[in-house]
This record gives structure tokens, C-alpha cells and sequence, in this order.
């Protein structure tokens, strides 16, 4: 039995878990993440990385207080894609620029090549990579950017904070836009396009890879045991689905803050309507061909916090079962992918005037049949543009704790969703896989599966022509 600790680093928390090489979870501690506006742009955050830092130090010391009995044998991470820690000259990690940072908007639309971009890195032009980051930041704040030695992704930055060594997993380079997707390396001509120095990037290193013993300074804390080392692990969405044994022609939806729905291919993959993202999977040797509605769990959280704090999650599922008519529709979810259009406007539709028996389960309904219905339709389209269409869609995610939501995706498929035990913690359980072949260990133990089926009397029948038509109006959708 080995025990590690695995970061789990994402838009809106961050936490440590200590679990053991059988799967089983220990313990957690997390954070919610704090993001500081920078008023020089229109729409930008960073992070200090020094801050995330000591909270992150704290969570494993607590944890391995908690546990001393436990000796860690090895440490992983995986973070938020799009998401990097900026490295000074003197080592000194000075700045990060989060996903949700938009400082290099008012830059990209005079980026020449951009067809060839797509080719090259699988990614549309936009503010939301690494590059157009990398870009603002080089137009508004030179003396920041030439402060510049190297960059790094955030599940990598745990990797030098606790070795010392700078790198870039594969999974994580394809979010810069400067990788070259088919040729597995960075690439000097998209950087020249961007005006980004080639050299600021870092040494490209496989999942899975010992990237190096752990800094004495942690021995104690840590509860480390001799030799104790870091395991690259890497993007978010990658290691998550790698929880469910995704396999070369699969489809796998990760249901979290997002909703990504995703298939892997072994050749790479190009879509000259440029519809979908292509991504590296880990260690870049195969692709991940990717759509997203955007926003959808954490819409479900808002909701659920502002205005049914004293309904129980299981009291809203037992509402749903027993719904018999759609009595309202929601449109919250913040992207349709496949015409690279952002949905700006979003809200409630009912009829009017307000009917008596709406109440405020019917508007938490609501939220969840817009996630499947918005989720539902990346899945239909990425079939049909990938070419790949599985028997059974696998899931995973916090979000397929609810059992509508996994009813209805089901249903509108016409597929049976398959999860794996441990679904809950996906990003955690893909990093113990990874740590355990890093280690030639086999796991002892045997996961189960649930099948969901689909139900052609599902109300979400009834839900959806109504939500296209109301979401389509609301935002002028052709």
C-alpha cells in the first residue's frame, strides 16, 4: 500500500486529498481561490501565486497531522487548464494569470495566420490561452512580462514549488496555443505570430513522469518517506476522464464547473469548419477532440445557495422524480461551442402572467434540464463531427451525483451513461492511476459501475423543444 498527496486546483476552489493507492480517500482540505481585478485592462485577474502557496502547504500539514500514522510516497497535481504562474529570473514565482482572465481581448483580433493557428495548436483564435495572455500582459505591462524567465502550467507550478524543477505536461501545453499539436513541440512560428519569446517556455515532460525527490523543507510536514518524489500529473479535464478508462474512440461528458464533453482519437484530428477544440491528452501521444456549453455546475451551486439553502439536495432530486409538467425553462449555460458564440443572455421563462403553481424547486428543474439539454447537445454534434459513436457515454464529474441530470442525459441520447465507482472525485482517482503506474503498482481492488439507462417518458422530452426555442429567442440564435 503507498499513500500520496494529490492537488486538485480549480477555477473557483482549490484542495489537497490524501488518499491511499487503493483509491480510498483519507481526507480533504481546500480553499476557495481568490482572484485579484487588474484595472489596467477591461477584463483581467491574476493570482499571487505566493498566497495560494502557503494555503496549499497548510492543507497538506493539516492533513498529514491528521494523519500520522500515514507516510506519503509520492505527491501529484492536477489544476485548471489555461491557467499559468509566471517565474523570475531569480526563481521567485511573481504572478499567475488564471483561465478566467481576458486581459489579451482587445489583441487577438489583430493576430494574422489564424486559420494556420487553428491547424496548428487545435484552438481558435481567442483570449482564453495561455498566448493572448501572454500578449496583454506584453502590451500593458512590458516591465512584468521581461520579468519573465520561464512560464509554467498550475498543476506543474506544485511540481517546482516542492522539486525545484521547471515543466509543462503535454495536456497543458496545448492550452498555451503555442504547441504544436502533431509535432509534439513548441512551436517558434506561432510564437513569432504572437510576438511571445519561444525561450520563456518550459521543458515539455510526460504524466506520469518522477520530475523529482521532494525539497527536504517538506520532509517533516509532509509525513515524507525517504525518497518521496513528484508525479506529473496534468490537465484537469484529461486526468478526470482517465478516472472513467476512456479508451481511443470513447465519448466521456465531466460534469463540474463545466461540462466538457470529449472523445480521444489516436490520429490527429483537424475540423476545417473549426467547430470543435482538438487538445493533447496526456503525454501528447494520442488527441482530445473537445466541445463545452460553458458555465453549467456552478450555475446549479448559485442557485442552489441563493434560493433553496434549506432544501437538501436529496429533497430536490425526490421533487424532480415526482414532476409531471415543464413549468418553466432555464438558460444559463454560456457557450454554443460549435459557432464560437458566447450566450450572453440568460434567465427564467414561463408563461405569463405567473403561474400559481411555480415555486422555487421548478426554477432548480429547471437549471438542471438546462445543463443535460445544453450537455446533450455537444454530444450530439461531436458524434457527428468526430465520427465516433460509442455504445455507452461515460461519465463522470460531481455533478452526476444528480440522478436526473444523469436521467435526462441518458434519455436525449438514446444512450446508457457508465460511471465508475468514485465518479465523485474523478480528478483525484485519475492522478492515483497515474501514480500507481508510475510506480508499477496494481491496484488490489475492483471498481464498480452504474448503469443508466434511457427512459423515452422522461419529462426532458417535453423540456427541450421549449428551452431551444426560449434560448434561441433570448439570444438571437439562428
Amino acid at each position: 500500500m503507498k499513500h500520496y498527496l494529490m492537488f486538485d486546483l480549480g477555477t473557483g476552489n482549490s484542495r489537497v486529498g490524501l488518499v491511499n493507492s487503493e483509491g480510498h480517500i483519507l481526507g480533504i482540505k481546500g480553499f476557495t481561490n481568490t482572484y485579484y481585478r487588474d484595472d489596467q485592462y477591461e477584463d483581467a485577474q491574476y493570482i499571487i501565486p505566493g498566497e495560494w502557496e502557503d494555503k496549499l502547504i497548510d492543507c497538506c500539514a493539516e492533513l498529514c497531522a491528521e494523519h500520522p500514522e500515514v507516510r506519503v510516497d509520492a505527491i501529484s497535481s492536477a489544476a485548471a487548464r489555461q491557467t499559468f504562474i509566471l517565474i523570475d529570473k531569480e526563481g521567485d514565482t511573481f504572478l499567475g494569470l488564471p483561465n478566467i482572465d481576458n486581459r489579451g481581448r482587445e489583441y487577438v483580433g489583430a493576430i494574422a495566420n489564424k486559420e494556420e493557428i487553428y491547424r496548428k495548436s487545435g484552438k481558435w483564435v481567442t483570449e482564453d490561452f495561455g498566448a493572448a495572455k501572454l500578449l496583454g500582459l506584453k502590451k500593458k505591462m512590458f516591465d512584468q512580462y521581461s520579468r519573465i524567465s520561464k512560464i509554467t502550467s498550475m498543476s506543474e507550478w506544485i511540481g517546482y514549488v516542492l522539486t525545484g524543477r521547471v515543466a509543462m505536461e503535454y495536456s497543458q501545453a496545448s492550452e498555451t496555443q503555442l504547441y504544436d499539436l502533431q509535432n509534439r513541440k513548441w512551436s517558434s512560428e506561432i510564437c513569432g505570430w504572437y510576438d511571445i519569446d519561444v525561450d520563456i517556455l518550459p521543458e515539455l515532460v510526460e504524466s506520469g513522469t518522477r520530475l523529482g525527490h521532494i525539497k527536504d523543507e517538506f520532509r517533516e510536514k509532509f509525513n515524507l518517506n525517504e525518497g518521496a518524489m513528484f508525479i506529473v500529473g496534468g490537465a484537469d479535464t484529461q486526468i478526470a476522464i482517465k478516472q472513467t478508462d476512456i479508451q481511443d474512440g470513447d465519448i466521456a461528458i465531466v460534469s463540474g464547473t463545466t461540462s466538457p464533453v470529449v472523445t480521444l482519437k489516436k490520429d490527429y484530428f483537424y475540423d476545417k469548419e473549426e467547430r470543435v477544440w482538438t487538445d493533447a491528452n496526456l503525454g501528447g501521444r494520442n488527441y482530445q477532440i473537445e466541445m463545452n456549453p460553458g458555465v453549467t455546475g456552478l450555475n446549479y451551486q448559485k442557485m442552489k445557495a441563493q434560493f433553496c439553502d434549506d432544501i437538501s439536495y436529496d429533497e430536490l432530486e425526490e421533487y424532480y422524480k415526482n414532476l409531471d409538467e415543464v413549468r418553466c425553462t432555464a438558460s444559463f449555460s454560456s457557450l454554443l461551442f460549435y459557432k464560437k458564440q458566447s450566450l450572453r443572455n440568460g434567465g427564467f421563462f414561463m408563461r405569463s402572467p405567473l403561474q400559481d403553481k411555480v415555486n422555487r424547486c421548478d426554477l432548480m428543474y429547471a437549471v438542471v434540464a438546462d445543463i443535460a439539454c445544453a450537455t446533450y447537445e455537444q454530444l450530439r454534434r461531436l458524434i457527428e463531427i468526430s465520427g465516433n459513436n460509442p455504445e455507452v457515454i461515460l461519465a463522470c464529474g460531481g455533478g452526476f451525483q444528480s440522478e436526473a441530470l444523469c436521467k435526462m442525459i441518458a434519455s436525449l441520447s438514446g444512450k446508457p451513461l457508465k460511471i465508475k465507482e468514485g465518479f465523485e472525485q474523478a480528478t483525484i482517482q485519475g492522478l492515483v492511476a497515474i501514480c500507481n503506474k508510475t510506480l508499477e503498482l496494481v491496484s488490489g481492488s475492483t471498481a464498480d459501475y452504474k448503469i443508466i439507462n434511457p427512459d423515452q417518458s422522461n419529462l426532458v422530452f417535453q423540456y427541450y423543444p421549449v428551452w431551444s426555442e426560449n434560448r434561441a429567442r433570448a439570444n438571437n440564435i439562428q
